[in-house]
Formats: C-alpha cells, sequence, structure tokens
C-alpha cells in the first residue's frame, strides 16, 4: 500500500484526499493518507520511512531535499499542479501612500503572514533584503502567525497582514499576487485602493514529494494515475476544484532556486534541514 501524508491546514483537505483515496483504488492503486498538524512532522516522517510520499508546501519540499542530501538519501518532486509554476510575490501599499520606491519603506512598518508562509513572508523579506533594506533593522517586520507549521497554505496570515495595511497599522504588506486579487475580489481590500510597490521574480509552490520508503511500482503507478487525471472527468473534477487545478503537471526543482535562498538569508533552516529559527512555533 502506498501511504501519502497531507498537512491539514483546513477542512476540505479531508474531503480532498478521501476523494482521491477511491479514485486511486477504484484504479487498483493501494492507498491511503496520514493528516498532519504540521510540515516539520510530515517531512521527518517521510524521510523515516513512515510515509511514502508526501503533499508538500514549497518549504516543506526544501527541508526534505536538505534532509535527504543530508542522510545521503533520495527524494525527488514527483507532480506538482499547473498552479503551482510561476508565481510571483508583490508588496503591496494603499494607493494614496507617499511610498514610491521600495527605499522608501526604511524606518516603516511592512506586514508579512505567518513567519513560515514562503510567499507572504520569506521570499518578499528576502528581496527586500537583496534591494538593501535588513528586516527588523531598516524597517519593522509585522508578523501575523496564524497557524504555525502549516506554512502559510491557510493565507489567514496574508488575509490578517492585508487588513493591517488598510486599517493604517502598517505601511505596507506581503502576499502573492494571486491573493492579492482574491484580496480585492472578496473586499478585504477594497478595489482601487492599493497599489503593487514592488514584485518578486517567479518561483514554485507545492509538490509531491517521493521519500526514499516508497515501492517503486506504487510510486510510478501513483505518479500515472495523478498526471493522467483530466478536468473533463466527473469523478476528478470537484477534486481538482478543491485543489485549485485544471492540470497536474510533472515535478520540477528549478523554481525553488528563490526560497533556498531565502532560507538561507533569513536563517529559516540550516543547510543540513535542521530549524534554525529561533521564534518558529509549530
Amino acid at each position: 500500500m502506498l501511504v501519502l501524508g497531507a498537512v491539514a491546514y483546513d477542512p476540505k483537505v479531508v474531503a480532498i484526499w478521501d476523494g482521491f483515496k477511491a479514485y486511486f483504488e477504484r484504479h487498483r492503486l493501494p492507498f491511503d493518507y496520514v493528516l498532519y498538524s504540521n510540515y516539520e512532522r510530515q517531512v521527518e516522517h517521510l524521510l523515516d520511512g513512515v510515509l511514502h510520499v508526501a503533499w508538500n508546501s514549497p518549504l516543506a519540499w526544501v527541508r526534505a531535499a536538505r534532509l535527504a542530501r543530508a542522510r545521503g538519501t533520495p527524494v525527488r518532486a514527483l507532480a506538482m499542479r499547473d498552479t503551482d509554476r510561476d508565481l510571483t510575490s508583490v508588496i503591496v501599499v494603499r494607493r494614496d501612500s507617499p511610498i514610491r520606491a521600495l527605499a522608501d519603506l526604511k524606518g516603516k512598518r511592512v506586514a508579512v503572514g505567518a513567519i513560515d508562509s514562503p510567499q507572504a513572508s520569506l521570499i518578499p523579506l528576502a528581496h527586500l533584503q537583496e534591494y538593501g533594506l535588513t528586516p527588523g533593522h531598516d524597517f519593522e517586520v509585522q508578523r501575523h502567525d496564524v497557524l504555525g507549521g502549516k506554512h502559510g497554505d491557510h493565507i489567514g496570515g496574508e488575509r490578517d497582514a492585508a487588513r493591517a495595511l488598510m486599517a493604517g497599522r502598517a505601511d505596507a504588506a506581503c502576499m502573492i499576487d494571486a491573493n492579492h486579487l482574491l484580496f480585492v475580489s472578496e473586499g478585504t481590500l477594497p478595489t482601487a485602493a492599493t497599489r503593487v510597490l514592488a514584485q518578486t521574480p517567479r518561483y514554485d509552490h507545492c509538490n509531491l514529494t517521493v521519500g526514499p520508503a516508497a515501492p517503486a511500482d506504487l510510486a510510478e503507478r501513483f505518479r500515472t494515475l495523478v498526471l493522467g487525471m483530466s478536468y473533463d472527468q466527473p469523478e476528478v473534477r470537484p477534486l481538482m476544484d478543491l485543489e485549485g487545478l485544471k492540470a497536474w503537471k510533472d515535478g520540477r526543482v528549478e523554481g525553488y532556486r528563490l526560497l533556498e535562498a531565502a532560507v538561507d538569508t533569513l536563517g529559516f533552516y540550516d543547510r543540513d534541514g535542521n530549524i534554525t529559527c529561533v521564534d518558529y512555533r509549530y
């Protein structure tokens, strides 16, 4: 049996993996899944052989790859959603703000998501540091630590950062570009009330990570079934909608270089995958 781990960042996760489990079993793949409260334990269990596959955040992939390298054991990115590719984060200010350039953020308050959010904290903060603004020194970092250990998947911290911006508690806010649009459409950010001050380079998000204990035949069957799913199939279309994709793509790792650099810049993990961020709680 192939065993997958997933983090329960939202109640819909149960519906998603119950549905996929039924689909895999109908297609002759013995399959089960285990839910975790945080990515750190999930990654450790993947490397320890408790799991065969993990539905990993980008930050969880970085840690899994580092732990695997340190142990001399393989992990691979098997598949990812079409919506996991070529994303960017944005640093947003109010439209009427006098802030016109990144240098204008010196001495200001920048709202970010949870401490472990790649898209709303790590990547944009490292982007600012690249432009000569050191977090906590040149500007105040206003964190919104919602559900630590879930790597910002719930987007609650991002939404709180957006609210802080509109309430005047922050001068700028960091978020993934798609959530900037979402927050406008849902009314968290009023229409035309914000503008993008800066945008990061592109990066990738989640992937299905195969661990060292995965039986090769079952992992290959899993890959075939995942990549063979079609949005036109009535049995999987509702599940793909819940998971936020139209198609599964082959996994790739070059899109994690930006996050790798951010993890090193901000000292979140060391090169062997040990947690080195002293404020991190999960």
